[in-house]
């Protein structure tokens, strides 16, 4: 099934199409994703046959490859957000990098066996619809 999907990075230099189906949708919590995102996982598409095209700010993409491994990442130069990028054959984009709806949900967690301490057990935190203020301070 193809689609398309337009994103962008957070200062709005660099925008994108992506042309074609996405076959994976991975949250990955491996170390080098944790720190690429600063977060627990690094949500990330994958496709073997769809097409990206720049369609404005190519020369503010850069990248970055971890040595003797296959990581790698794409990136604004300017926002530092994460932006597609090809890997071993593979397209691979942030989810949250997409300005468009996208209609799958996760199919899994990867690379759990690394994941942090800390996020054991996420669902049982609090939620709110936006930032809570802080306590009122104690006299």
């Amino acid at each position: 099934m193809a689609s398309e999907h337009r994103g962008s990075c957070l200062c709005g230099a660099v925008t994108f199409k992506i042309s074609g189906a996405f076959e994976r949708f991975y949250l990955c919590h491996c170390s080098h994703c944790r720190k690429d995102s600063g977060s627990a996982h690094a949500a990330n598409l994958f496709s073997s046959s769809a097409t990206l095209t720049w369609l404005s700010g190519q020369d503010c993409v850069r990248g970055f490859r971890l040595p003797k491994t296959r990581h790698a990442r794409s990136f604004c130069s300017v926002c530092g957000s994460a932006l597609p990028c090809a890997v071993a054959g593979m397209l691979v984009v942030p989810a949250g990098s997409l300005d468009t709806p996208l209609a799958m949900v996760p199919d899994g967690n990867i690379f759990m066996a690394s994941r942090a301490g800390w996020e054991h057990d996420l669902a049982a935190a609090p939620a709110f619809a936006a930032l809570p203020s802080p306590p009122a301070a104690t006299r």
